[in-house]
Parts: C-alpha cells; sequence; structure tokens
C-alpha cells in the first residue's frame, strides 16, 4: 500500500473510536457472505457489537467464527474538473478506511459483556446522563454480544498525502472553493487552515 497504508496502530484505534458505523461480514450456511452495518465499541484491542439474541449473523459466526469487519469515512469526493476540464476518470475521492479479519464469539462472560455495554454507551452517549450497566442487570439477558478478535488489521488513507506538497496546496484551495458541507473538516485532516493570508498547512499529517 505505500504511502496509502496507515502505519500507526494508535491512529486506526482514534478513527475506530470517531465512527459510528461498521460493517461485519459473516459467512451464512450456503457459503455467501452476509454484510450487516453495526454500531461497535473498539475496546481492549477488540471490536465489540451488540445485537438480539437470535438472528442469522449470530447463526453464521457460530457456524463459522471467520469474520470480517469494515469501517471508512468518505473525506471529500473530488470532481472530474479539479484535474481535467472534461477527462470523467480524473474524478477521485480523499477517505480513511480500516479492514479487520478475525475470529467472532457471542460472549458469555457478564463482566465481559458489562464492559461491552458500557464502552458502547460511553461512545455514543460521552455526555453521560445515564447509570453505567452492572455484571446483574437483566439488560444482560435479553442482549448478545458479539466480540471480534482480530488477527490483522489493515487501515488505508488518501488526505492528499500522495501529492507533492504545492499540488496538495492546490488541491486544497480547490477543495475550500467547491465549498461541499464536508470541506472544512476534510482541510483540517488534511493539515491545512485557514488564515487572514489564505490557506496553510500547519500540520504534515503522517499516519
Amino acid at each position: 500500500m505505500g504511502r496509502l497504508e496507515i502505519k500507526s496502530y494508535e491512529k486506526i484505534k482514534e478513527f475506530l473510536s470517531e465512527e459510528h458505523v461498521g460493517r461485519i461480514a459473516s459467512i451464512d450456511e450456503n457459503g455467501y457472505p452476509q454484510i450487516i452495518p453495526m454500531n461497535f465499541a473498539f475496546v481492549n484491542d477488540s471490536i465489540y457489537m451488540h445485537s438480539y439474541t437470535r438472528g442469522e449473523k449470530l447463526d453464521n459466526i457460530l457456524r463459522n467464527p471467520k469474520t470480517g469487519f469494515e469501517v471508512d469515512r468518505e473525506l471529500e469526493f473530488l470532481p472530474s474538473y479539479f484535474s481535467h476540464p472534461t477527462d470523467a476518470s480524473q474524478a477521485d475521492t480523499l477517505y480513511i478506511s480500516v479492514v479487520i479479519k478475525g475470529k467472532a464469539v457471542i460472549v458469555e462472560d457478564d463482566d465481559e459483556k458489562t464492559l461491552a455495554l458500557n464502552g458502547l454507551m460511553k461512545k455514543y452517549q460521552p455526555e453521560g446522563n445515564y447509570i453505567p450497566i452492572k455484571n446483574n442487570d437483566l439488560v444482560l439477558d435479553e442482549v448478545a454480544v458479539i466480540k471480534i478478535v482480530p488477527e490483522s488489521i489493515k487501515g488505508k488513507y488518501k488526505i492528499g498525502q500522495h501529492l507533492r506538497t504545492d499540488s496538495r496546496l492546490v488541491l486544497a484551495k480547490k477543495i475550500l472553493k467547491r465549498n461541499s458541507p464536508t470541506s472544512r473538516q476534510t482541510l483540517k485532516v488534511m493539515g491545512f487552515e485557514e488564515t487572514p493570508d489564505g490557506l496553510k498547512m500547519v500540520d504534515e499529517p503522517v499516519w
């Protein structure tokens, strides 16, 4: 992957802590992959999700624990005219993605289920205003908790690091001018800041 590979495990953990939707892939009884979007928390180097106590994905995991898990964020679509006035093939996208392969299990231990559910609450309701779940709460019997133990974690990101410094600035200016709903957040991720003198790279993100 070269310059597009995320080499920092801390950056991968940071990304997983920020994203709200991941996709779990399991193998159904006919050998086809089943992909489902899920809320998740990355706790103690494992992916945790909660689910109904019955369902196809649980059956799939019990039959074959090998699973995939993917999280991505489209930062910015780059229209073709950024690079060429008429050539549609020049369209591109800035993005971040993480792909995990590992073994999934249905968590039975109440202490671990409590850890997972509180991890989910902390992530999705960081403002608090709830009583943390305890390991003897009835809710533990009403939900299933899926855990994926990663065997490999690979991340990719494309935020302009593949371009020369001058070309990156030109791209940043075009993103700012297009003024999409995500443009300013994208520029921040790219390491740019708006100043009275125009766009300036204040950080050189190396992941």
